[in-house]
């Protein structure tokens, strides 16, 4: 693999804002892309005043956007300014991928429809992702990942218990709208090699979360039966969720009967009682068993309970604080944490890039970061660079 990354080459003109859009886009400049993040006068992405924290001189600089912004360029433009909207014209003839994630309709009133996308760069690859979806009876409702989270069921699946919906604790419909519109991005560019054009590419957070639901979709969709939540537990294996040793928790999950007949007597569990005897009675006596895992773990630390787990084969965890997370000798094992130099901030770290290269020799591609631009950072730089 080369050094410069596989998108090497690539530019995406980036004209989104808060997370779905510059999620994708950050994904993109992880493997190598050239980003240009396109923001509004008056402050650009939303996301540069949300918090707190903030953090820097006068506490001006958000975490929130240092989040979803490395690797990127910032250009200042007024699409509404025709000077400025020539530029974005001649950024768009040049580009591979656009992305935007305004309400359906709203790019097309500003001047830049896909008829003229097309006209300008027939080899361009859109990508538009929306909070419900292009068209259909409420396809203009403004998308905002919590909002989505509930229309879309996650929260109804999520928390302690069915009276209790939750949100799940990161912005999870708009992280994974970026992670379906970044995956449509690459087949797209790909079919490109062998058509020689351009296409659009459409997600949503509605799209992403129900593409998200996994085994309890088809619980409605095959069994119809409503699922919801079994809090810490999960509603189809038993045990497998969240127990209590004497001074915290612990996860399981006995996922195999294999698993079960070295858990159960390990535990002094009857492994062959006719309420617990195969996966789907454990199910249906549920309430039961986990007062006997947490009853027999009550009298373990948490650590002697993880080593036991350990001996006899029975994958278990502890619940992480982040900052037990980004301190774990493991996590930085695999490059989840980075270090950039923020022209303000000075030399910091950041949650890294989830993928690794390697080439078949096993040489693994390093990336060299950058750290998230300032408000404008690279606007003269960039109207220099696609002057008429």
């Amino acid at each position: 693999m080369g050094s410069s990354g596989p998108l090497d080459g690539i530019t995406v003109v980036d004209l989104s804002r808060a997370l779905a859009g510059p999620h994708a886009s950050m994904m993109l400049g992880d493997l190598g892309a050239r980003v240009i993040k396109v923001e509004s006068p008056g402050g650009g992405d939303d996301t540069r005043s949300w918090g707190p924290p903030f953090v820097g001189p006068d506490d001006s600089i958000s975490t929130y956007f240092l989040s979803a912004n490395r690797n990127k360029e910032s250009v200042v433009l007024d699409m509404k300014d025709p000077a400025d909207s020539n530029v974005l014209a001649r950024l768009i003839r040049s580009a591979d991928v656009l992305i935007e994630n305004f309400r359906p309709g709203v790019l097309d009133r500003l001047g830049f429809p896909v008829a003229r996308l097309t006209e300008l760069n027939p080899r361009l690859i859109t990508l538009a992702i929306s909070g419900f979806g292009d068209g259909g009876p409420e396809g203009e409702r403004a998308g905002y990942d919590q909002i989505a989270q509930g229309e879309a069921g996650i929260m109804s699946v999520t928390g302690p218990d069915p009276a209790t919906p939750t949100k799940v604790g990161v912005p999870i419909g708009d992280v994974a709208a970026g992670m379906y519109g970044a995956f449509g991005v690459l087949a797209a560019l790909h079919e490109r090699e062998r058509t020689g054009r351009g296409s659009v590419v459409r997600t949503s957070l509605l799209g992403a979360l129900v593409g998200m639901h996994a085994f309890q979709g088809t619980v409605w969709t095959v069994a119809h039966r409503v699922p919801v939540t079994q809090g810490a537990h999960h509603p189809s294996i038993c045990p497998y969720g969240l127990f209590h040793a004497s001074d915290g928790v612990v996860q399981i999950a006995v996922g195999s009967e294999s698993l079960w007949r070295r858990f159960a007597p390990a535990f002094n569990l009857p492994v062959d009682d006719a309420r617990f005897a195969v996966n789907s009675d454990r199910v249906r006596h549920a309430g039961e068993l986990r007062e006997a895992v947490d009853a027999a773990f009550a009298e373990f630390t948490t650590e002697a309970l993880l080593e036991k787990l350990d001996a006899i084969g029975v994958p278990a965890g502890r619940v992480r604080n982040l900052q037990q997370v980004y301190e774990w000798d493991q996590v930085r094992s695999q490059g989840l944490i980075i270090d950039v130099d923020h022209p303000v901030l000075g030399r910091m770290q950041l949650p890294g890039p989830p993928l690794r290269f390697f080439d078949i020799e096993g040489s693994e591609w390093h990336r060299t970061h950058a750290a998230p631009p300032l408000y404008g950072e690279h606007t003269t730089a960039v109207r220099e660079e696609f002057a008429p």
